[in-house]
């Protein structure tokens, strides 16, 4: 970003100031082909300005510009292209990593700020299966990129703790449950529970009138309704912790629905006193005809209150307890509409914090082409998945590396970072098919491919003898190396443009792209030869080893040493 602005404060100058030094910034680009250099200016926008043609300005302009951190600037066709002098940018590059180590990268955007992320989110008394995936590990992600970005960030499993699924529940286990059963296996017999009621009920329908029966009562602090369903919560999240841990992640607050139950007629009065509710079909809701959008439900005829109205009291709670600068809720695109809703009645109320609010949505993660459905049965458990991933890890390891010390650990690690990575690496409003394979394959543009190439790099400093000396650096020029230094030029402008985007994917890609730079350089420079350049060589693997190991870090990922 520093020699863009450079560089575009050098084309700024020599045309006077036609365009600001902003305004070229933006219009500056990577060319096509690596030997048209490393930065290019098209120069079309000037034509009307200076009332030349493209390729006459682009002439002119090449040749004013003489800076040292360019080796030469050239015209080509309506194109500036400059060419960095690549012994005084890979000197500096090198020197800065190794400089500020893990805080390369690193901003002060957000100092003093917080935010507050909305994320996982599983329903109580289900399994947590791959379709909550997704939430949970891009949640975290971007929670850690935030962080780097000096913000202070607040994790919230909003869990799905509360609602007629309960009713349906309670009525299924009091009809066919067994106190034994749901002991042995809790999370698996309540699914089955679950599902065999949504079939038995197409038989029977006035098994659903039972089920809102049992929510009335969940609702009016019936004790036996109570029992079953704080039961039914306990043991869903000693379920949900076992793969939290697993997967590394863990949150600043747990309060579910459940905990908003006491705190909505404190919304309800609100809307009352600005006038905001309106009677519709019995139900009492909020207007957003102004924004071309259906009302927001907030109490039903029969007096309950519904998501609208828990999010809404979630919101303020939020706010006086966090102070956000953004709250983001990271939950599935088919929420879009919710939210919008949500936060457009917020505004109404007055609330000016409601525009540092963001429904940051995703796509599914899809079984044969279909959306999961844990009421028919069918989810993919995630904990399954992540056994059969170390599994297939440590079969690996023990093919490739039989002697391999702490090999359990590394297998897991490398496992579950394949699973993480696999959803991350996708851009988040596209829908992943779910493919174990796919999932898990060591090479190719996987987390363990972004994984090996740290451990690689780590094997390569390890059988050095030489002592780094930062003050015998003179810069790296060779083709290969120089690919390397651009990648990791590039990290901190990715840091910044996965945060702008709330688009983890961006760095996942980075790091890939980073990890091929390096094993292309590795394949074709002797890294450890005794020559005058090998000091730089190993500042480089250096670089590279602790930018994937921030990178992956960032993205939830650990990173072995060895492999």
């Amino acid at each position: 970003m520093e020699l863009v602005k450079t560089y575009a404060q050098e084309i700024s100058t020599a045309i006077e100031g036609k365009l600001t030094v902003t305004e070229v910034s933006e219009l500056i680009e990577q060319p096509k082909h690596r030997n048209q250099g490393d930065l290019a200016f098209p120069c079309f926008v000037l034509a009307k300005k200076l009332k030349k043609s493209p390729l006459v300005i682009a002439a002119s302009v090449a040749l004013k510009i003489n800076h040292a951190h360019f080796e030469n600037v050239i015209a080509e066709g309506p194109y500036i292209n400059g060419f960095l002098n690549r012994a005084v940018v890979s000197k500096n590059v090198l020197l800065s990593i190794l400089a500020l180590q893990d805080g390369y990268g690193s901003n002060n955007e957000g100092t003093g700020k917080t935010i507050t992320l909305d994320l996982s989110s599983p329903n109580i008394a289900k399994p947590f299966s791959m379709g909550h995936l997704r939430s949970t590990v891009i949640g975290n992600a971007m929670a850690n990129i935030a962080e780097k970005c000096g913000y202070e960030t607040i994790r919230i499993n909003h869990l799905g703790d509360w609602g007629t699924q309960f009713g349906k529940l309670i009525t299924a286990y009091q009809l066919w449950g067994s106190e034994e059963k749901v002991k042995q296996a809790p999370i698996q017999e309540l699914l089955s529970l679950y599902v065999r009621f949504h079939e038995e009920v197409e038989a029977n329908p006035e098994l659903n009138d039972e089920a809102r029966l049992w929510f009335k009562k969940l609702e009016g602090h019936d004790e036996r309704a109570e029992l079953l369903w704080k039961w039914f919560r306990d043991e869903s999240l000693q379920e949900f912790d076992k793969i939290y841990q697993l997967l590394g992640i863990s949150f600043d607050s747990v309060n579910g629905e459940a905990f908003y139950n006491d705190k909505m007629d404190e919304v309800v009065a609100m809307l009352e006193q600005k006038n905001l509710l309106v009677k519709s079909g019995g139900a009492d809701v909020v207007l957003l005809d102004e924004y071309g959008l259906p009302p927001l439900l907030i109490r039903k005829s029969d007096g309950g209150t519904l998501y609208g109205t828990r999010d809404l009291a979630a919101a303020l709670y939020r706010q006086r307890n966090y102070q956000f600068e953004k709250s983001f809720y990271v939950v599935g695109q088919e929420q879009s509409l919710h939210f919008k809703q949500v936060f457009l009645v917020l505004k109404k109320l007055g609330f000016n914090w409601a525009h540092g609010m963001e429904h940051v949505p995703f796509g599914f993660i899809l079984k044969d082409g279909k959306k999961m459905s844990t009421r028919k049965g069918k989810v993919v458990l995630l904990e399954q998945v992540i056994k059969e991933a170390v599994d297939m890890a440590e079969n690996n390891i023990a093919e490739r590396n039989p002697q391999l010390q702490e090999k359990e650990d590394i297998a897991q690690m490398v496992g579950i970072g394949a699973i993480m990575f696999h959803d991350l690496k996708n851009d988040r409003l596209n829908n992943v098919e779910f493919s174990l394979s796919d999932m898990l394959k060591f090479e190719g543009n996987t987390g363990p491919y972004v994984q090996y190439t740290h451990a690689r790099a780590c094997s390569i400093l390890k059988k050095s003898t030489v002592k780094v000396n930062p003050e015998t650096f003179k810069g790296l020029e060779d083709a290969y190396s120089w690919g390397v230094v651009k990648a990791l030029m590039a990290f901190p402008d990715v840091i910044e443009r996965s945060f702008q985007q709330s688009e983890p994917s961006h760095l996942a890609k980075y790091l890939l792209n980073l990890s091929q730079e390096f094993n292309s350089f590795y394949s074709h420079v002797k890294v450890l030869a005794d020559d005058a350049e090998q000091q730089d060589r190993l500042a480089l693997v250096m670089s590279v080893a602790i930018t994937l190991k921030e990178g992956l870090r960032l993205l939830g990922l650990r990173a072995p040493e060895r492999m």
